[in-house]
């Protein structure tokens, strides 16, 4: 039971640390295959781009509907993967959470 309690915990964080790598990776297939939707995106954040500036950025553009109308299945598989890695790592914590609290 423990080794399923860790299993859970880690899956949990390995799923955390990809929906925050997601939109880094998505900014990077934006930057490379779309330069010109990239640059609007650049010009709306004035200023330096920082890692932060570009995430957070990218939490907006993950959102909206304009990602899935460029057709790009790489570019739509990881905002797939920042939509629901948030969710299956939250469901593994608190299965982990569950878990503990059945088994004091």
């Amino acid at each position: 039971m423990i080794v399923l309690y860790l299993a859970l915990l880690a899956c949990g964080v390995g799923l955390f640390v990809l929906s925050y790598v997601a939109p880094f990776r998505v900014a990077a297939l934006l930057r490379g295959r779309y330069p010109q939707h990239w640059q609007v995106i650049a010009t709306a954040a004035q200023g330096r781009f920082s890692g932060f500036r570009i995430w957070a950025s990218m939490q907006q553009v993950l959102r909206s509907p304009a990602l899935p109308a460029l057709g790009d299945a790489a570019i739509d598989r990881w905002r797939l993967v920042w939509r629901y890695s948030q969710w299956l790592g939250w469901l593994c914590w608190l299965a982990a959470l569950a878990m503990r609290l059945w088994l004091h």
